[in-house]
């Protein structure tokens, strides 16, 4: 496929390099492509192109939303609504806040009962959002080498053909999916970022991932 990923920090780098890996084709979208970090990344990835966030996004038969989660949907907009129209979208974003973490745990600009996935899907209702990599850092989103074995994603979103695109990437990815349903269930996955993170800011721990056991 050819993905279009909308964002440039390590999060898109990171994935734009694994679909390189197996065999996509990759447009990492920047506000500013000419960036050092950009430029880098394309020296690092030499199959993979930069563009801005419009060319991105026309580009991509499959896009993959990996900005900071306060800059979400105005990078929706700058890549052109009606581009993201009968695509999956996958949403690796998080409302986090700006105020800085309490004892380990950050703050998010959503509450307990709305989504950012589900603003996001609302502002692009002609596309398929699928939520899924907000749950993990991004040196453990390809291929992670644990001793617990496999680790599971989560996600969801209200369409069943695009979930199984997304279950079938993160296969290749060495993840196992659980999906949990429609796009509200974003309520409660969005904050499992908070939960990983926690370790990350107590005790510098950051090599781990979320695991559902099954009899």
């Amino acid at each position: 496929m050819k993905i279009g990923i909308i964002g440039s920090g390590i999060v898109g780098q990171t994935l734009g390099a694994a679909f390189l890996q197996e065999g996509h084709e990759v447009m990492l979208g920047s506000r500013t492509p000419e960036k050092e970090e950009v430029q880098q990344w394309q020296s690092k990835n030499a199959k993979g192109q930069t563009g801005t966030f419009d060319a991105t996004a026309q580009f991509g038969e499959l896009l993959i939303l990996s900005v900071g989660g306060g800059a979400a949907l105005s990078a929706v907009e700058l890549a052109g609504i009606p581009n993201f129209s009968g695509k999956t979208v996958i949403d690796t974003t998080n409302p986090i806040a700006s105020a800085p973490p309490e004892d380990g745990v950050l703050k998010f600009f959503t509450d307990i009962n709305g989504s950012l996935m589900e603003k996001i899907q609302q502002l692009i209702p002609e596309a398929n959002v699928v939520k899924a990599f907000n749950s993990v850092g991004g040196p453990l989103m390809y291929k992670p080498q644990l001793s617990g074995g496999t680790p599971t994603m989560f996600i969801c979103g209200n369409s069943t053909t695009a979930k199984q695109t997304v279950t079938d990437i993160l296969t290749d990815f060495g993840w196992e999916t659980a999906d949990m349903g429609v796009a509200a269930a974003a309520r409660a996955i969005e904050p499992l970022c908070i939960l990983w993170c926690i370790p990350g800011f107590l005790h510098n721990d950051w090599s781990h991932a979320f695991k559902v056991l099954k009899p």
